[in-house]
């Protein structure tokens, strides 16, 4: 006997109040019959109309967005940006909160996924409760920071540059997003006509005045003559191996942190916030207190923004092994690390190289793995490394958190942790958790 098809309920509304923030840029709602209802634009203690956009009978919850707002919270203020709301952009969770609020709320979701997924409280954590603003973006109301370093446009079916809206492949065209940095908005992207591609990535040094664009192609479609505002390096995707390849100018930009300059290849990691690499890296380097003569790991390497840190700092007598998968990064980071003879960079995933190493002992270690996190094997591994001290740098909080029940399985407990808004507007945050052993007396 054939079941009977599952009735859709996107487009059907709810009056609801809404309950707690939720991991992901939405807050949680339940309908009289009791059905979850993950909610956007809206904000906790609210009472608002919420329309589902995605789930169906019997499901295990829906997804709404709020079109209207019945009751507001004090901390909701009109979105500055035109493309924000319901059905619009997907770039931005909090355009519709006070950026107070926005820290508050990604407070409650860091202790949230850290007592659920690690049994700890802030307290426990050594944390205070406080997510910092990155230096310089505090402003005054109504002015967005201008913080996006790299935006990746998607292009629509007239040549149109915009952003997806959220959970769709469909594209809003913008003329300006108030949250890319000075560098990028001046290449004037969204002016021009990008018929033929697919995407075009924007991306602003803040170490330098390099600026380049990477072209992904449509299948069989031939490049534009690329004309922007300013010069840029123009790279394009490859269609049969999805390698990026230089058309014209530098295959890199270059960065800042530390006092040190920075090679980073087309398509490779930096931050993308301008004050992040050189926040995140003071706070690693005061958490760990890196002494002469030590052994340090870092993985997930990147460029070698940690290694570089690590390595002035423990002089001739100490060493810095980085790993990291991506060849690109790797043949960067040898290059920017080049001045130090006592740092080896290897390619190739943490969980195969590690291991193959042979190194059973260091001093120090710092990872800042993928949002997917280091899981329980790589974890379990670091663990019988005795290392006196371990930097977890997280863009996750579920993920660090689940990692972080790790470490305590393997006699690591959390020492200190500190929280960085270095995307404002949205819903991602950065944490810092620095661990040491916990005392076999204790």
């Amino acid at each position: 006997m054939q079941a009977e098809p599952t009735k859709s309920l996107v487009g059907e509304e709810y009056e609801v109040e809404v309950g707690p923030v939720a991991h992901g840029g939405h807050c949680i709602a339940r309908t009289a019959e009791g059905q979850v209802l993950f909610v956007r634009h809206t904000l906790p203690g609210e009472r608002v109309v919420a329309r589902v956009t995605d789930g169906e009978e019997g499901a295990r919850f829906l997804r709404a967005d709020a079109v209207q707002v019945l009751e507001p919270s004090k901390d909701r203020v009109e979105a500055p940006c035109p493309y924000a709301g319901p059905g619009r952009c997907g770039g931005c969770d909090w355009q519709h909160a006070k950026p107070g609020a926005q820290r508050r709320l990604k407070g409650e979701v860091i202790a949230e996924q850290l007592l659920r997924l690690a049994g700890l409280t802030p307290e426990q954590a050594g944390w205070d409760g406080t997510v910092m603003p990155a230096e310089g973006d505090k402003l005054p109301s109504g002015e967005v920071p201008q913080w996006r370093t790299r935006v990746q446009y998607a292009v629509d079916a007239d040549g149109n540059a915009g952003l997806r809206r959220h959970r769709s492949h469909e594209v809003e065209p913008i003329e300006h997003c108030m949250i890319a940095a000075e560098g990028v908005s001046e290449l004037g992207v969204e002016k021009h006509d990008w018929s033929g591609m697919e995407s075009v990535e924007a991306i602003a040094a803040t170490g330098s005045q390099d600026r380049m664009v990477i072209l992904e192609p449509k299948p069989g479609a031939r490049l534009p003559l690329v004309e922007l505002d300013k010069p840029a390096s123009v790279m394009r995707i490859e269609e049969n191996d999805g390698g990026i390849h230089r058309v014209h100018g530098r295959a890199f930009v270059r960065e800042r942190a530390d006092g040190r300059t920075y090679r980073v290849g087309s398509g490779g990691f930096w931050q993308v916030h301008p004050q992040a690499a050189e926040t995140l890296m003071r706070a690693v380097m005061q958490g760990l207190l890196p002494r002469k003569g030590e052994m340090a790991l870092d993985l997930y390497c990147g460029v070698g923004l940690f290694a570089g840190a690590l390595a002035d700092r423990i002089g001739d007598k100490g060493a810095v092994l980085g790993i990291e998968s991506g060849k690109r990064a790797v043949e960067d980071a040898r290059h920017n690390l080049a001045s130090f003879d006592r740092v080896r960079i290897e390619q190739g995933k943490v969980e195969a190289v590690l291991p193959r190493t042979g190194i059973d002992e260091v001093d120090l270690i710092v990872l800042d793995p993928p949002r997917a996190g280091a899981g329980k094997k790589t974890v379990a591994h670091l663990t019988t490394l005795g290392a006196r001290r371990i930097a977890y740098v997280a863009c996750d909080p579920a993920a660090l958190a689940r990692d972080l029940a790790y470490f305590k399985e393997g006699g690591y407990k959390v020492r200190m942790l500190r929280a960085f808004d270095l995307f404002p507007m949205t819903h991602h945050v950065e944490c810092v958790a620095i661990l040491e052993p916990v005392k076999k007396d204790a």
